[in-house]
């Protein structure tokens, strides 16, 4: 199959959070399973232009109609670590993708809806019929909408539209204007509430609703978040239409990088170990200890790694510091939050514990730290308020680390309970609590804990179980495929 997919980011080049990291994991694995992959992104000044090999202009002077005049813009191609990737760049004095950062702008709506036109204009002109084309989030979400609406009318009829929910937080609202400058115009047509009328301002158009509307099948990154979104607050108002379109919805969850994390090869690491002898995995905790200014004393360490972000559970981390101490374990922290007031309180903890032996927390991020905090650490808690997939705890899977969890969204579909889980005890590789108190939090703190020092043998072999699960990019390549394939012959 010839597959374009088109995003707002795509790791290394382009990357905010784990879209970009799915973005190029997928076409990863869809290229090695034979298919033809394309990449469309926005050519952004500050992209990371070191990992792009070979960029040079592939189309100029594309005239993309907008409201009723045109943008010119340039095209670019260049390969990202083997990635075949089409970067647009419009000529305009809006200057929409060369403002030194991803997003935070108060014309977003614009810049992404005009990305999103461009990228089909540039498939129409330069003869680009993809089978599939598969969009991501809501900045690429009006895709389908003029595919179905505009394109598939004057040359691109038989591409199919698959688009992929990462956050349902962010949803794209916007007026009327969007439609006369996309060219859609009709806005009687689109306000109705079964296309793209938004549920709870009848003055604004929704994006990503017009996305489940429109496009042949609609993804999000785990089957227990695609169950939440329908039946919970976490869809952010669009359970209705979801559960109107929930035929063509589902949940796959999401690979990791399996080349990038991998205790066998990965370079970040001292020492590197496997499954089948992961004694190594004990020299670089004492390496990790060292790095982090720790004592060297018989007691594991629990680590978090990841943004301090109130979706995270960020009083349920700050709790799990003090009682992993009281429990007489070792804590590392590695993060940072956007949020002024999130930093300013771990900051405030990481003076008043200066002294402690047994805890350092490192506000910020540092991506050869963060692999050492993986391989090195015994425990890592993952405390999520919601997790569409989380990949942490994929993560501290593969390097033997056993993840405490609350059980939700992909969390809970890839963690199963050592004491309470109803699988096979050969296939139990954590802790999962269910509520959001401290309580249910110490709990699951105390069984992983307790394991440790009461039973060491079975610790043990609770975290060999983790790394021999597959959380590659294998699977969730098949279930795409096989989404590829229902909707294009449909």
């Amino acid at each position: 199959m010839y597959i374009v997919m088109i995003a707002s980011e795509c790791a290394p080049v382009a990357k905010v959070g784990g879209l970009g990291d799915v973005v190029f994991g997928l076409t990863r694995e869809l290229e090695i399973r034979g298919h033809s992959v394309e990449i469309i992104l926005p050519k952004y000044d500050c992209m990371r232009y070191d990992h792009i090999w070979g960029l040079q202009k592939c189309y100029e002077n594309l005239l993309v109609p907008w409201f009723n005049y045109h943008i010119s813009c340039t095209v670019w191609f260049g390969f990202v670590h083997g990635r075949k990737c089409f970067f647009i760049e419009p000529h305009s004095p809006e200057n929409f993708f060369n403002r030194g950062a991803y997003y935070g702008f108060p014309d977003e709506h614009v810049r992404f809806a005009f990305f999103s036109k461009a990228a089909l204009e540039f498939m129409l002109k330069s003869g680009k019929r993809p089978d599939v084309i598969h969009t991501h989030d809501w900045q690429t979400a009006l895709v389908p909408v003029m595919l179905y609406e505009i394109y598939q009318h004057i040359g691109m009829w038989h591409s199919r539209a698959c688009h992929t929910i990462h956050n349902f937080k962010h949803q794209g609202i916007a007026g009327a204007n969007i439609l006369w400058l996309t060219g859609l115009g009709r806005p009687e047509y689109y306000f109705q509430r079964d296309r793209m009328g938004d549920d709870f301002n009848h003055s604004a158009i929704n994006f990503m609703k017009g996305a489940v509307v429109y496009a042949n099948f609609v993804t999000t990154v785990s089957p227990s978040h695609a169950w939440e979104v329908r039946h919970s607050d976490w869809g952010y108002g669009l359970g209705h239409v979801l559960h109107q379109h929930q035929s063509h919805f589902g949940g796959i969850l999401n690979g990791l990088d399996y080349d990038m994390w991998n205790p066998e090869s990965d370079p970040h690491i001292p020492y590197h170990y496997s499954a089948g002898d992961i004694s190594n995995k004990y020299k670089t905790k004492e390496a990790l200890r060292q790095r982090m200014l720790l004592r060297d004393a018989y007691k594991p360490i629990v680590a978090y790694v990841g943004r301090l972000d109130p979706q995270k559970g960020v009083p349920l981390i700050r709790h799990a510091i003090f009682h992993a101490l009281h429990r007489n374990a070792q804590f590392v922290l590695l993060g940072s939050s956007p949020e002024s007031g999130i930093n300013a309180d771990f900051w405030a903890i990481k003076h008043h514990l200066n002294d402690n032996p047994d805890c350092h927390l490192e506000i910020g991020y540092n991506e050869e730290l963060a692999h050492l905090i993986y391989a090195g650490a015994d425990m890592l808690v993952v405390p999520s308020l919601f997790e569409p997939c989380g990949l942490t705890q994929m993560i501290a899977l593969r390097y033997g680390t056993v993840p405490i969890v609350r059980a939700v969204g992909g969390l809970i579909d890839t963690v199963f309970d050592w004491d309470f889980s109803e699988r096979p005890r050969q296939e139990r590789n954590g802790f999962v609590f269910h509520q959001t108190d401290n309580l249910a939090i110490e709990s699951a703190m105390d069984r992983a804990i307790g394991l440790w020092f009461n039973e060491p043998e079975q610790f043990h072999e609770l975290a060999i179980n983790g790394m021999r699960y597959d959380y590659s990019w294998n699977q969730p390549g098949k279930d795409y495929v096989n989404i590829y394939e229902y909707i294009r012959d449909k």
